[in-house]
């Protein structure tokens, strides 16, 4: 870590949380991560050995506490006062970038949208009484990351990037922006459907049930002044 070598408290706190991956980091965290390999499940792209250096550095300055896990395997990492104390500052951030910045095409990993939703915002109450597979085709994105499973179950939700070996109930074909601006809230999934940018195929009370299962953005109530189309 490089110091700006000002006592503004600004450019302090800079050196800690303006370094690439940090506030990442720290997201993963306030959203309940506590195991190495969570935090690094939602920060795809991050060398391990930079999320290790990461942790250090937020525990040298007290903002992460490590304990050893439970198992005996690996640690556990939690925010300490400081680091909780960061929720209303990523928070400003998150609200400041939904409202002023635009969603360009290199924000849109149709693989992270899924996770999200998996992980944060799955209405699990108001699941089916029964394993639904989905598959989700996205035509323009790299033959690697073109296609992926949504396996919604009440018990065991899980996104999966190659075949799970069930039956495919519903199969969505969507422009990875259009399933990110729904997730977000900036369209109706009635409007995308309309518009062909999302296509539902398989059982019609499933089909229309899909994106109820889908809990509503954090950022969804927010007016923003700059949107794409």
């Amino acid at each position: 870590m490089r110091s700006y070598g000002q006592y503004c408290p600004i450019a302090r706190a800079s050196e800690i949380l303006a370094e690439r991956w940090t506030p990442i980091i720290l997201r993963n965290l306030l959203n309940g991560a506590t195991t190495f390999t969570e935090i690094a499940a939602e920060a795809p792209g991050i060398p391990r050995s930079l999320l290790t250096s990461r942790l250090r550095e937020l525990e040298r300055v007290g903002v992460v506490t490590t304990t050893p896990s439970p198992t005996g395997r690996g640690y556990l990492y939690t925010l300490s006062k400081s680091g909780r104390d960061l929720h209303q500052v990523m928070l400003a951030m998150g609200t400041w970038g939904e409202r002023w910045l635009e969603l360009a095409p290199e924000h849109v990993d149709p693989g992270v949208v899924l996770d999200a939703w998996c992980r944060h915002y799955l209405a699990e109450d108001r699941l089916p009484d029964h394993r639904v597979v989905a598959r989700f085709d996205f035509p323009e994105q790299p033959e690697k990351a073109n296609r992926l499973w949504f396996i919604f179950d009440a018990d065991r939700s899980e996104v999966c990037r190659t075949a799970p070996g069930f039956e495919e109930a519903l199969i969505i074909t969507a422009e990875a922006q259009a399933l990110t601006r729904w997730h977000l809230g900036r369209i109706q999934w009635s409007d995308a459907i309309r518009s062909g940018r999302i296509r539902v195929s398989g059982p019609p009370r499933l089909a229309r049930a899909l994106p109820t299962w889908n809990r509503r953005s954090a950022w969804a109530h927010i007016e923003g002044v700059r949107r794409s189309p």
